[in-house]
């Protein structure tokens, strides 16, 4: 049996399982990413401090890998993601039941371990259940289905937020990962490969990926996602709220921004399937980078908002395709060493992104940010004339 992302009906039947698992995450992490600059702000009023904290949580993320390699290396993903879920469950149900800047502090650190546990043990697995000359095409298919999540998402988040308040919201979001896991329960889908011994110095293992060019563009370009979703989910909400509109508009506007994602992604990942990375990256980088420059000369926010949501077509070629491209430039069962130190891109680089935030914030209006953004993405514009290109289609 086929499907339309091609293979066999035991690929599929893996694929189809865990897609259903990321719309069941994506919707409740879109819940929660809706509300959570919002959030933070309710403690500190102020977008500048919003920056420093959610910057300190990409710090403990980044760390975090250094200690997640050998785990998914050795350890059975399947267990390790659902143990990582269960932990999100228990940290919502805290946030819906107390209101206390430190426990959002303390929790949100510890969270960020088990989200770069999540994350790693989840893309094993989308590789692992995928050949290699379906992976792009199988991880557009994840990536643009679980997208559909983050459409509804923004939607009713808003609403639940302006109706009754942040903590129906983190209760929503919990009884979503419980559901994916009672599907993993149900299903019994099974890890395929675990290394018998680990690559336990992660320092060494971090050092080696480095010194490989193609897994350091790579690594770039892959951060450049997360980067550029720093800005709309942890900046642009406070900037709505803060221009005096209400929650609602927060929920629209990042409704609005996925749905260029769901209608581009798989199709983009066929394209980088059969015609290679190069274009995509060099076409999707240029969009989002001319997006952003315009927005700095852009009083009103209703247009500039706009442009936002157009620019996001540049972002669904490269969401899913970034992460194929990586796996594609590795050798034979090079992905469980190296994915760990790949996926620090996503803390690293936000990191970097969100301290020159904060620190903008701190001198200058908040309109400079998009100047700031825009130059982070011309920077991966250019790097990516530079990168080797790959095509899948041509392997047998």
């Amino acid at each position: 049996m086929k499907t339309p992302f091609g293979g066999k009906s035991l690929e599929n039947k893996r694929i189809y399982t865990i897609t259903f698992l990321s719309v069941l995450i994506a919707l409740a992490a879109s819940f929660v990413d809706t509300i959570w600059s919002l959030y933070v702000d309710s403690f500190v009023h102020s977008a500048f401090f919003v920056g420093v904290l959610s910057a300190l949580v990409s710090a403990v993320a980044f760390v975090s890998y250094f200690f997640v390699v050998p785990l998914v290396e050795k350890r059975d993903r399947v267990k390790l993601y659902s143990f990582s879920l269960f932990v999100f469950v228990l940290a919502y149900i805290l946030f819906s039941l107390f209101s206390s800047l430190i426990l959002l502090i303390v929790v949100s650190l510890f969270l960020a371990f088990f989200s770069s546990l999540r994350i790693t043990s989840f893309g094993i697995l989308v590789k692992d259940f995928s050949k290699r000359r379906n992976l792009a095409k199988n991880e557009g298919f994840v990536y643009a289905t679980s997208n559909m999540a983050w459409v509804l998402g923004p939607l009713i988040a808003g609403y639940l937020l302006s109706s009754f308040g942040f903590n129906l919201v983190f209760v929503f979001s919990a009884i979503l990962i419980c559901l994916a896991l009672l599907v993993i329960r149900i299903s019994r889908v099974k890890d395929v490969s675990t290394k018998k011994r680990a690559d336990v110095n992660v320092w060494k293992n971090f050092l080696v990926f480095f010194k490989n060019k193609k897994r350091v563009f790579a690594y770039l370009l892959s951060g450049g996602v997360t980067v550029w979703w720093s800005l709309i989910y942890v900046f642009v909400p406070v900037y709505i709220v803060e221009s005096g509109f209400s929650e609602l508009l927060v929920g629209y506007f990042l409704f609005a921004v996925a749905v260029p994602l769901v209608f581009s992604e798989f199709y983009f990942s066929k394209v980088a399937s059969k015609k290679g990375f190069k274009k995509l990256f060099r076409n999707g980088y240029f969009i989002i980078a001319l997006s952003s420059l315009i927005c700095f000369f852009v009083s009103n926010i209703y247009v500039l908002l706009l442009i936002l949501v157009l620019g996001s077509v540049g972002m669904g070629m490269l969401e899913s395709t970034t992460e194929a491209y990586f796996f594609d430039i590795l050798g034979k069962n090079q992905h469980l060493r190296f994915y760990g130190p790949f996926n620090t891109a996503d803390s690293s680089l936000s990191l970097i992104a969100k301290l020159g935030a904060s620190a903008v914030l701190f001198l200058l209006p908040f309109q400079y940010l998009f100047l700031l953004f825009g130059l982070f993405m011309f920077f991966y514009f250019v790097l990516s004339f530079f990168i080797r290109d790959k095509i899948e289609s041509r392997r047998h």
